[in-house]
């Protein structure tokens, strides 16, 4: 991994014993005490020189001339800013914007309910419908699938989403028309989840292409109208247990924000526990190079998981996160390059923002509660979210990046 190549072993070492020992200067030398507490090394600056023999031996940068410089700079800029603390201008803030492409998105926007309802008919045909030798004729499944789907994207009642669901019947995406009340039972199928599970799928792979870099977060919906989950987790935690929640872990692109994996839970499942399982899926249909994500997944364990999956692991350290003993470690390496380049690391973590902006979409466009009634119904549904939300980033990607999505193609 490239993010370690910047990492210096004796500048490590040298900024661990500026901060952990008393430097002095007397008569022209730094005293350097020895990390074994044997003694004192006399360094020079001008001209660079140390006792020790790894300077004697090399003629390199030991890490107490490192010690040294990294006390002199500090303490040249604490002067510094004594100095001119009075002279610098009042830092004007402003607000960091992102480039909108307002064209593509227009498209995208104005085309996307004729747009869904063809690709989705497309999605459903994938599925297929399995042989019934006996009993009354059924549905077929890419008909109850088309129904359910577009249910969830209408956000309508079952009576009011009738006319839509009309409309679509006469463009040919649907074969039969069925009754408002059929489709509450649809939900209640527990056929349904494993295809929808795999359309999820599905819908992220024409988008292969483009996502690199991913992030990793949870967040619930709630059965009940009237608070959010970033209410009820952050302000009023007692809602958490008297509400009935499902918890959504995903893992999404940082580019397009398409979802790539999903697991559903109840609203006490520990987020930690599913960071694998969620990388290992998307893993199998995505080149990954950073994973990010906060500090409820912070662990050795996910942090050396990650890079088996051949991605950085860019996690927020805790304030009493600290290096181990060991030094050749992927939480040390991932710790020291945050420790010495903190803004770099800051950058590539900052793509985990786009998970939230994941989730404020799929809420905002679709509702942040659930209808149903029982668990079933409420999983088929929420996962339903999710494949509205899939094809609306491959719609927005058809018009911004000229994506062309072929559904099961055959490899």
């Amino acid at each position: 991994m490239d993010y370690y190549s910047q990492q210096n072993p004796r500048e490590i070492r040298g900024i661990e014993i500026a901060k952990k020992f008393n430097i002095t200067k007397e008569n022209g030398f730094w005293l350097v005490p020895s990390q074994s507490k044997s003694g004192k090394y006399k360094v020079t600056l001008r001209p660079l020189g140390c006792e020790c023999a790894d300077w004697e031996l090399n003629r390199e940068r030991c890490k107490h001339i490192h010690a040294v410089t990294n006390r002199y700079q500090n303490e040249r800029i604490e002067e510094l800013n004594r100095e001119q603390i009075a002279e610098l201008p009042k830092p004007v803030s402003t607000r960091k914007t992102y480039r909108q492409a307002w064209s593509a998105y227009n498209q995208a926007q104005t085309s996307e309910k004729a747009e869904f309802q063809r690709l989705l008919a497309e999605l459903c045909k994938g599925i297929g419908s399995p042989a019934q030798i006996t009993g009354r004729p059924r549905k077929s499944l890419e008909d109850v699938l088309f129904t359910c789907i577009f249910k969830v994207y209408s956000t309508f009642s079952g009576r009011r989403f009738a006319t839509d669901l009309s409309e679509a019947k006469g463009k040919g995406f649907i074969a039969d028309l069925p009754h408002y009340n059929s489709m509450f039972r649809y939900f209640d199928s527990e056929l349904l989840t494993p295809h929808l599970q795999m359309m999820i799928e599905e819908t992220s792979l024409p988008l292969s292409a483009l996502e690199q870099h991913f992030a990793i977060d949870s967040s619930g919906l709630s059965t009940t109208h009237g608070f959010s989950w970033q209410f009820a987790k952050f302000e009023e935690p007692r809602l958490i247990a008297k509400k009935d929640w499902l918890k959504l872990h995903i893992c999404c692109g940082a580019l397009t924000n398409v979802i790539t994996a999903v697991r559903i839970t109840d609203q006490y499942a520990n987020d930690h526990n599913y960071f694998e399982r969620l990388m290992v899926d998307t893993r199998a249909n995505f080149k990954m190079t950073t994973i990010t994500a906060d500090k409820a997944y912070l662990s050795r364990y996910n942090m050396n998981a990650a890079v088996m999956n051949d991605a950085a692991p860019f996690i927020a350290f805790k304030e009493n996160s600290k290096p181990t003993k060991k030094d050749n470690t992927v939480w040390n390496k991932m710790y020291h390059f945050f420790a010495m380049h903190k803004d770099k690391y800051l950058q590539i973590y900052h793509r985990r923002s786009n998970v939230e902006t994941a989730f404020s979409m799929i809420k905002r466009k679709f509702g942040g509660t659930l209808r149903s009634k029982n668990e079933t119904s409420r999983i088929n549904e929420a996962l339903c979210k999710v494949i509205c939300h899939n094809l609306c980033c491959l719609i927005q990607s058809m018009n911004e990046f000229g994506v062309e999505p072929e559904f099961w193609k055959e490899f």
